[in-house]
């Protein structure tokens, strides 16, 4: 993905460039910058004439304005300011990003962080102008999709009329390096399965290790099965792709104890025996959603150089029907000693993780550990597409989740855990079952996996529902790259 060149500058000449973006709110009145660019009267015309009434979403390019330097002008509504929300501020973020792109703009200065929403400042609005435009300029461009003309952008560079202050250029390389983050996430989570197996994501890893820096080491399945990781190697013993487990690490605190990042990296899900409904099965190629996730905060991090340790830990497999596959009421024992009844082979993906957090606290010994994947549908009952699920066993550590998940507009809602789910787990043959009936699937899933991760502090990030979307717009979404690398970012005192 092209690289947009961000800057900020305070007293920018209008001459540089040949767009300007301008906010327009309701009436047609506008900012400073349009008042000094006597842009005030066109605004003010255009809404009474019914040509331009600058509702959020809405925008109008205007070419070679009077007394403009600049060869063009979009106007980007945002109606009444003191009824502006987040929601709509993001809309009209995106309607100007997808105008932009129709247009031949190569130099832009960009004053729409003059304006939002009253809770927010204007290192808000940087941070996600930047995000919005850089994200724009996604396009999947794999070699599946054989002769298909690639996305060109015109558009080179992108200043914003504000003080270079720390907090505002911290915010400006933050969004930006979340953007290129995310579209890793999204090239990985498209890419069909018999591309994007596990070894393409170990490879992806190395890759990323060579260009950044980091450690990487890939255990394979001989190594897995000789450590004790029954659970994990219990779903991919149907498959003929290998499993790897991909860990990473970034040091950027010295000996400091570090964050654990845990991503399930099912890279295609039939459901094994307890086989899915065939109707969108193609969409099972998503459910590595959280290792692609993980890869892609790790490639934010590559470029940000955060002072802090951060590891990650993905276990990555098919889980595919076979002869020699795990069948409902087969027992097996995990890393951590205990044994569990498979009730359902489609639940899998506790099962690989239970061993992942496993196998990342006796190896890196970490102070907080998160794992995030595309874990239950019951997630999608519960909150649709819009806000992941977050549950945990520090409270600290999900308000922490909540904020950034509340800063970034990449949402978090918090479900309960206690000892009354947890009964659901009980099983007549085995330490626990890896179900526990219909009720409450997403906060049973997560007390399974909170049996193994009982000495530290652990959060669990459930984005089924968010990690992609369906019908004619399909494709991966790249969250929730941006709130774990603000949250990581905030951890990092930065």
């Amino acid at each position: 993905m092209k690289q947009i060149q961000f800057s900020l500058s305070s007293n920018a000449d209008l001459n540089a460039f040949d767009t300007l973006i301008l906010p327009v709110f309701d009436k047609g009145q506008t900012t400073d910058l349009g008042r000094e660019t006597q842009l005030v009267s066109l605004t003010e015309s255009l809404f009474e004439q019914g040509d331009f009434l600058a509702k959020p979403g809405q925008t109008q390019m205007v070419f070679q304005p009077a007394g403009v330097p600049c060869r063009r002008v979009l106007l980007v509504g945002f109606g009444d300011t003191s009824k502006l929300t987040v929601k709509a501020y993001l809309e009209s973020l995106n309607a100007a990003a997808k105008a932009l792109d129709n247009s031949g703009a190569q130099e832009v200065l960009n004053a729409l962080i003059d304006v939002q929403p009253s809770e927010n400042d204007q290192a808000w609005s940087i941070y996600q102008n930047a995000l919005a435009f850089q994200r724009s300029l996604y396009d999947y461009e794999h070699e599946s999709r054989n002769k298909k003309t690639p996305k060109d952008p015109k558009l080179n560079g992108m200043t914003f009329p504000a003080e270079a202050s720390e907090n505002n250029v911290s915010q400006l390389e933050q969004a930006q390096s979340s953007a290129l983050g995310m579209a890793l996430t999204q090239d990985l989570a498209n890419m069909p399965s018999n591309f994007c197996t596990p070894t393409y994501l170990a490879e992806t890893a190395q890759k990323m290790g060579q260009t950044h820096g980091f450690d990487v080491n890939i255990l394979d399945q001989d190594e897995m099965i000789e450590m004790g990781m029954g659970a994990f190697m219990a779903v991919a013993q149907g498959a003929h792709t290998p499993p790897k487990m991909i860990c990473l690490s970034y040091q950027g605190a010295g000996d400091e104890a570090p964050i654990a990042l845990v991503g399930k990296g099912v890279t295609f899900d039939t459901g094994g025996i307890s086989l899915k409904p065939g109707q969108a099965m193609d969409e099972m190629k998503y459910d590595m959603g959280g290792a692609a996730t993980v890869l892609g905060v790790f490639e934010a991090l590559g470029r940000l150089k955060p002072k802090l340790n951060v590891v990650a830990v993905i276990p990555s497999t098919e889980n595919m029907p076979a002869g020699n596959a795990i069948k409902p009421g087969d027992v097996v024992k995990s890393l951590s000693g205990q044994t569990i009844e498979i009730l359902n082979t489609d639940a899998e993906g506790r099962l690989i993780l239970c061993d992942a957090l496993t196998y990342a606290q006796q190896t890196y010994q970490p102070k907080k550990v998160i794992d995030m994947a595309t874990l239950t549908g019951a997630c999608i009952i519960a909150l649709g597409h819009e806000i992941s699920a977050v549950l945990g066993n520090n409270q600290p550590l999900v308000d922490a989740l909540l904020a950034s998940g509340l800063k970034t507009y990449d949402r978090f809602w918090q479900m309960p855990l206690s000892d009354e789910y947890d009964e659901q787990l009980q099983s007549n043959f085995a330490d626990m079952a890896n179900i526990g009936g219909r009720p409450a699937g997403t906060i049973t899933a997560a007390q399974f996996l909170a049996r193994y991760t009982k000495d530290v502090e652990w959060a669990h990030l459930d984005i089924a529902g968010t990690a992609w979307v369906s019908g004619k717009n399909k494709g991966a979404t790249g969250r929730p790259v941006p709130a774990v690398v603000d949250f990581l970012m905030a951890q990092a005192g930065q």
